[in-house]
């Protein structure tokens, strides 16, 4: 799977959800049901940024290629060349993973 050739407007990511983990603690495997949406992703693209009132681009915090948390119900879904993504705000971005 290649990155698609996307690039988001002003200061919206487009962010790839990662897989959620099959087995939680105790052992107990879900099924696919009973999964939530991952709240963890990894950025793929990342628009300029915000314009102040200046006109000028305020350059985002968040970079290609690192990991997020987002929130549940956060921005919104896609699908480009059959992979599902999410476009959010870097507002919506609740941290980045390290």
């Amino acid at each position: 799977m290649s990155d698609p050739k996307v690039r988001p407007l002003f200061d919206r990511l487009l962010v790839k959800r990662m897989e959620p983990r099959e087995v939680v603690k105790g052992g107990i495997v879900l099924p696919d049901t009973a999964k939530e949406k991952p709240l963890e992703g990894k950025v793929v693209s990342v628009g300029p940024g915000k314009r102040n009132e200046d006109g000028e681009f305020i350059k985002p915090v968040v970079k290609p290629g690192e990991k997020v948390l987002i929130g549940k119900y956060s921005g919104t879904e896609v699908v480009i060349d059959d992979d599902e993504y999410v476009i959010i705000r870097e507002d919506d971005v609740l941290a980045i993973l390290e």
